[in-house]
């Protein structure tokens, strides 16, 4: 189950713009999801969850990911998320530690829970339907 309502895209001009916008709504504070986590947010993780790899490694401003900058609050308060165990690219395998979050119908965020009750941000994305159904095929978060 989605919510109707996803907060509007928000509309820079310069990934620069966009940039400031993540520092001074994420960075600042943390946010705490609907199941009370304080996720923190680094500044470097803004290349990560705004560029796209093209030729290389987070080489290309994805400007689809950066005007649903907001939607990422909005996806960790959303007690109706569907939530799974994440993968862990480092070490190739499921990994309680990663939780990922899906609303919106495709919109995924990927989070690293640290403690009891923090976490960090690691990215947000559009997912498309093969991602979407890879996610969905594993285990559920309870």
């Amino acid at each position: 189950m989605t919510p109707a309502h996803h907060p509007p895209l928000v509309l820079y001009a310069t990934p620069d713009e966009y940039r400031r916008h993540f520092v001074r709504v994420y960075c600042r504070r943390a946010v705490v999801t609907f199941d009370g986590l304080d996720v923190r947010f680094r500044q470097e993780q803004f290349d990560h969850a705004f560029f796209e790899s093209v030729q290389t490694k987070d080489d290309t401003f994805s400007k689809k990911r950066a005007e649903r900058i907001d939607w990422i609050a909005a996806a960790l308060q959303d007690g109706t998320a569907e939530l799974y165990v994440g993968w862990d690219n480092t070490k190739k395998k499921l990994t309680p530690g990663r939780r990922v979050c899906i609303v919106f119908g495709d919109y995924v965020v990927v989070i690293r829970i640290a403690g009891h009750s923090k976490a960090f941000f690691i990215t947000a994305y559009v997912a498309d339907q093969g991602t979407l159904a890879k996610i969905r095929s594993g285990p559920r978060l309870k």
